[in-house]
């Protein structure tokens, strides 16, 4: 019964740790956090024409396919450098619905 609570846990530990590989690598959440809220929350806020988005909006997957895909008009950020892009991406995934740490940025 041990050794099975020892594989679970093990298991647990690896999935989450592969899991965290998938986010921008090189972002810093905490950049991020500031841009996001400076270049994105004046479109998606409550009755913003984008509508309100926040890192709890997706999972942490979904955040990662958001910009692999590039969903999000390029337009819009034009004015963002790739490691503005990586730093939002980061803090979303971070903040993400189902991250240890979900968070609104209000």
């Amino acid at each position: 019964m041990k050794n099975i609570l020892k594989t679970a846990a093990i298991i647990a530990l690896v999935a989450f740790v592969a899991s965290t590989a998938f986010a921008a690598e090189g972002g810093n959440p905490r950049k991020g956090k500031h841009l996001f809220k400076k270049t994105c929350k004046t479109c998606h806020s409550s009755g913003g024409e984008g509508g309100e988005l926040t890192p709890m909006t997706k999972t942490m997957s979904q955040w990662d396919r958001f910009f692999e895909k590039g969903k999000h008009e390029e337009e819009s950020w034009k004015s963002l450098s790739t490691q503005d892009l990586k730093d939002i991406q980061q803090f979303l995934y971070d903040h993400a619905a189902d991250s240890p740490q979900p968070q609104t940025c209000g």
